[in-house]
């Protein structure tokens, strides 16, 4: 008890973001990953593994998605998973 109290405070302020310029929910499936951006207007995309005979010279295989996720750099963005 003595080290928990401690503990779930830190972690509570290390992930306590004021005001975040972005909200993203990613929500993790069996073969896929969906997305949802929900600051704007509802704006969600799913995003599949891309198969790795369909991949180009150059590309990662079990890495590369025909949906990628881009969030703007340097801007406090909330990241919800599940």
């Amino acid at each position: 008890m003595v080290i928990a109290l401690p503990s779930l405070r830190l972690l509570y302020l290390m992930d306590e973001i004021n005001d975040p310029y972005l909200t993203v929910k990613a929500i993790g499936h069996q073969w896929y990953w969906s997305y949802e951006f929900t600051n704007y207007e509802e704006l969600a995309f799913d995003s599949y593994m891309v198969p790795t005979q369909d991949l180009s010279p150059g590309q990662f295989r079990l890495l590369e998605v025909d949906n990628r996720m881009v969030v703007p750099m340097e801007s406090p963005i909330r990241m919800l998973i599940s």
